[in-house]
């Protein structure tokens, strides 16, 4: 409930009428304001004295921007001054620009002065040397506000036409990296409204008002919208500010309301009644604000905060309101926050009492009594950054963490994750994504809507219900559709399954997890249900709900899992490697025979690499894809300890990034037909969002060859076709000598080029075919076969001696010196009636290689003798 202020802090008559601003240093020692006058007024925080006035100064400054020795003004003659704090006097002009100044500020280093300006442009000038000097323009639009985020490596800019651009600092030359449309409304650079971005301090996120007069959060990892502060404001608003913290958050508006939201629950916790009010500042430690009117007045509020809420300004900072925080989520690679023991005052920025850095380590005074430790028994928080050189990227948003001496490596797992979904996104998310269809869910506030769509609408048809479960997992296939939510509160995590049609009525069944015990990751099967969970149990059930069995792995935390008819493969954290990262191992098992084919193997990952999504194809073989792009399948799984990873595709080899020019990723969805269906992902984007993008398949390629080949081949071309100068005749190059033994060169390489391009696709074809017919041999000797996978294992043994006879061509066509190469193919074949070895015959003695017709004739003879194929590898072909 909305809380009144008790008492009205008196008006101080600052500035003529007119547009009036004012910033607090960030040590909190001083408050600046400016105004339409030419008169600039220093307050001194906690004395109630008259103010420093600074009367060398220009007329109508419309900005101004603080830090601890000096500060900075910007003016409506398009100068920007700056003024020194130690002397309270005109330092020097730092830029000046051919329109009125709308906004300045100061990059959190204070190093780069950022002026907006009626211009096309924004400038970035360096306050210690203005001689450097950086331009964005991309843009091209004039900007009324402009904000650097927490860390200095981003400038969002706030532009008349309606649209929010942000700009990377982080290069020499800074970069347009997102346009934020449908946020802000189109505003004069003149208007009393506001359209500032107003970062959170944690730095994910940033509060910007709306024309609807509300106030939309935005993420910075996916720009989408997140949580609004609404019904607040009857009118526009004019200003915006974030408690230090983040706890909480002051708007003003045209209804000559002044609020104070909190960021947690969206909620209004006092009202104040204000007109004109134009900006407002916090101060950094204390409960303390202040802000400025269009009648050119200040006002000082003590105790701003009531003192039933002013509890929220001693907390840590705390994390941006999100409609689904990815560092609360149970698979999200983030910490929960855990209890720092702060006592007073807000969070300090040092880290405390996580494992020690290794110049701590190899101090020689490490651990001795007199190591500088110094013990904060008192809360006041002057021992935080002891020991430490620099704060950890985390501590932004969770403060610090617990000391822990002791901890020299802490060990890294895999985090958990559902095959097939994505990420929250705003308030939608992907829930499933297969070939079968797709599954995803909007957050309403009150409840989520799942929606369940196929591609073939003649076997299924499209459904969807309201979700009050909030389920954030999902697997669906022929069979029903697989759910599962997390627990909340004292509500038990709950699976649910829904079949698409049952020959009795259909029926929904849900089960209920033990409480406190959450799913990690799920799967679905055309035989069973699997759900692995937090307390690190496998538990099986039937597709009508009949608990079939429940096991603890060996390898824990659970990472994830998959399933096929009987088949069931869980992957979990195994033991710690050297550098610190859990070895990620998986064990596949056949439920209902009750026997283990693979026992706690390891997953073959590079240094560094996790894995992306794992499932098994529509020939029911184990298939991962990395996050190096690769794609692997298991080959020999059904043999125990066997078992080997084979790349079927390497995404960064493929002939459409050849070029360079193209910079995207690949989303795995599912293995079936031979070939890798996924979906690209353009821009940077890690997982596709809405509208769903179509599904892409590519060929499998087993990595064997870079294709820069190609580029090279395009770059000759270009090269040919430059044109020669005048006087030189065709035989001329371009220094006059000799070149028609260049062009012979040139015509060779590109035949060499075809025909090691013809050679790579027969080499690619006998790999790919023999990896088929290992794998259908092998599931013809574990399974009961059918008459047309024995056909179908021929066909394939057919298409491997037809590319080695392809191969055998090639060799025999470019010489005897390739003739080895070309007996080496025929040793390989595999038929044994001896049809390959007379066509390979006839292939010899067609391009005139008589020795290599001989030597293929043996082979062929000895084989049919049933000599060993190894006899003639001592042979010395000449």
């Amino acid at each position: 409930m909305a809380s009144h202020i008790p008492s009205r802090p008196r008006p101080r008559p600052a500035h003529t009428v007119g547009a009036t601003h004012c910033a607090y240093t960030p040590d909190g020692s001083k408050l600046v304001t400016v105004g339409s006058n030419n008169t600039i007024r220093l307050y001194k925080t906690g004395i109630e004295a008259e103010p420093t006035n600074i009367d060398e100064c220009q007329e109508q400054n419309f900005a101004v921007a603080t830090g601890n020795a000096f500060f900075v003004a910007g003016s409506e003659d398009g100068t920007v001054s700056l003024y020194s704090l130690e002397t309270n006097l005109f330092d020097r002009f730092l830029i000046r620009a051919s329109l009125p100044v709308r906004d300045v500020a100061l990059s959190p280093d204070n190093q780069w002065c950022a002026v907006a300006s009626d211009e096309l442009t924004v400038r970035l000038v360096g306050v210690d040397d203005n001689t450097r000097l950086r331009t964005l323009k991309e843009h091209g639009k004039p900007t009324k506000h402009l904000a650097f985020d927490p860390r200095g490596t981003m400038l969002a800019l706030s532009c008349n036409d309606g649209i929010i651009y942000v700009y990377s600092l982080t290069a020499d030359h800074p970069e347009l990296i997102r346009k934020v449309d449908g946020v802000i409304g189109r505003i004069e650079t003149d208007s009393e409204a506001s359209t500032k971005v107003a970062w959170h301090p944690d730095g994910r996120a940033f509060a910007v008002p709306t024309p609807t007069r509300d106030i939309q959060v935005v993420s910075k990892n996916d720009w989408e919208k997140q949580r609004v502060f609404s019904s607040g404001h009857d009118a526009d608003i004019t200003a915006l500010a974030w408690s230090p913290n983040g706890a909480m958050l002051a708007s003003a508006g045209k209804d000559n309301k002044l609020l104070i939201w909190s960021t947690k629950d969206l909620s209004v916790l006092a009202r104040y009644e204000y007109p004109g009010v134009m900006d407002i500042t916090w101060h950094p430690t204390k409960n303390l604000v202040s802000f400025t009117t269009s009648e050119g007045e200040l006002f000082i509020c003590p105790d701003f905060v009531p003192g039933q809420f002013s509890s929220l300004l001693r907390l840590p900072k705390q994390p941006a309101p999100f409609i689904h925080d990815p560092l609360a989520e149970i698979s999200a690679n983030g910490r929960k926050p855990e209890a720092n023991g702060l006592k007073t005052g807000l969070a300090p920025p040092g880290r405390r009492g996580s494992p020690d850095s290794l110049d701590d380590l190899l101090n020689e005074d490490y651990g001795d009594e007199n190591d500088g430790f110094v013990v904060d028994d008192d809360g006041a928080g002057y021992a935080l950054t002891v020991g430490r050189k620099r704060p950890a990227e985390d501590d932004a948003i969770f403060g610090d963490h617990p000391a822990k001496r002791g901890n020299f490596i802490k060990p890294q797992h895999h985090e958990a994750f559902q095959p097939g979904s994505t990420p929250w996104r705003g308030n939608r998310k992907y829930l499933c994504l297969n070939l079968i269809g797709f599954v995803w869910t909007v957050d309403q506030d009150s409840h989520n809507t799942v929606t369940v769509e196929f591609y073939d609408h003649e076997l299924h048809r499209d459904f969807h219900f309201t979700d009050t479960f909030l389920y954030d997992k999902a697997c669906l296939n022929d069979s029903g559709a697989l759910f599962s939510c997390p627990p909340k509160d004292d509500a038990p995590a709950v699976v649910l399954y829904r079949p698409h049609e049952t020959w009795t009525q259909r029926s929904d069944w849900r089960i209920r997890l033990p409480k406190g015990e959450a799913v990690l990751a799920m799967s679905l099967s055309d035989s069973f249900i699997t759900v692995t969970t937090s307390a690190n149990y496998v538990r099986i059930y039937t597709l009508f709900g009949i608990p079939y069995r429940v096991y603890r792995p060996k390898s824990s935390p659970i990472v994830t899992c998959a399933s096929w008819r009987d088949y069931v493969l869980t992957m979990g954290n195994g033991s710690v490697g050297a550098d610190g990262m859990s070895k990620l191992l998986y064990t596949i098992e056949n439920i209902k025979r009750d026997e283990i084919c693979q026992n706690e193997d390891t997953v073959a990952l590079p240094e560094g690499a996790t894995v992306k999504s794992v499932f098994f194809s529509d020939n029911g073989d184990p298939c991962i894809y990395d996050s190096t792009g690769t794609l692997l399948t298991l080959l020999h799984w059904r043999k125990p300890s066997r078992a080997s990873w084979i790349p079927l595709l390497d995404t960064k080899l493929l002939p459409r990034l050849a070029s360079g020019r193209k910079n995207e990723s690949y989303f795995p969805i599912a293995v079936a037909d031979n070939k890798f269906h996924c979906i690209i992902l353009k821009g940077g984007d890690q997982y596709p969002y809405f509208p769903r993008p179509l599904l892409s398949e590519f060929d499998f390629a087993i990595p064997l060859t870079s294709t820069q080949q190609k580029k090279d081949k395009s770059q000759k071309k270009k090269k040919q076709k430059q044109p020669r100068p005048v006087g030189l005749d065709e035989d001329d190059d371009m220094n006059g000598t000799t070149s028609s033994s260049d062009d012979d060169d040139d015509d060779s390489d590109g035949d060499n080029e075809e025909g090691d391009k013809t050679t790579l696709a027969h080499q690619q074809a006998y790999l790919l075919n023999g990896l088929r017919a290992t794998q259908l041999a092998d599931l013809i000797d574990s399974t009961t076969s059918s008459a047309s996978q024995r056909v179908a294992l021929s066909r394939l043994e057919m298409e491997i001696d037809k590319a080695l006879l392809q191969l055998v061509a090639i060799e025999a066509r470019e010489g005897e010196e390739r003739g080895s190469r070309a007996l080496d193919a025929v040793q390989l074949m595999r038929d044994r009636s001896g049809r390959m070895v007379a066509a390979a015959i006839k292939v010899a003695e067609r391009y005139g290689r008589t020795v290599l017709g001989e030597k293929i004739r043996e082979l062929g003879e000895g084989r049919l003798e049933g000599a060993d194929d190894d006899d003639d590898d001592d042979d010395d072909f000449p």
